[in-house]
This record gives C-alpha cells, structure tokens and sequence, in this order.
C-alpha cells in the first residue's frame, strides 16, 4: 500500500494490516475500534484493535 492518507492521530507498527502506511508508523483509517478479548481485561495485551484486516 502506498499511504497517501496517514493518520497522525493513530500511531500503528503493524505493518501485516492493509490499513498501515508502509513508510510511517501511522495507520491510515479516520478512526478505528478498539476491544477486548477478555472479560476483565487488565493489561494492554487485553485489547485488540478490531479495525485490523489482513494485508492481502
């Protein structure tokens, strides 16, 4: 992907999503959903982003 559109509100470094700009750090949604895949989560590794989508 080539970003043309990087979101400096949400900094991203997982270069597998489609939505990530290759060149930054950057994803490059307008926003994007975060959740858990606990039922009390209490640490960061709780969380999810569920906006990720597997670069084809």
């Amino acid at each position: 992907m080539n970003c043309n559109s990087a979101n400096p509100a949400i900094k991203c470094t997982v270069s597998q999503c489609q939505h990530h700009c290759q060149n930054e750090d950057y994803c490059s949604l307008k926003c994007i959903t975060v959740g858990t895949h606990e039922a009390n989560p209490t640490m960061d590794q709780c969380t999810d982003c569920q906006s990720f989508s597997l670069k084809a």
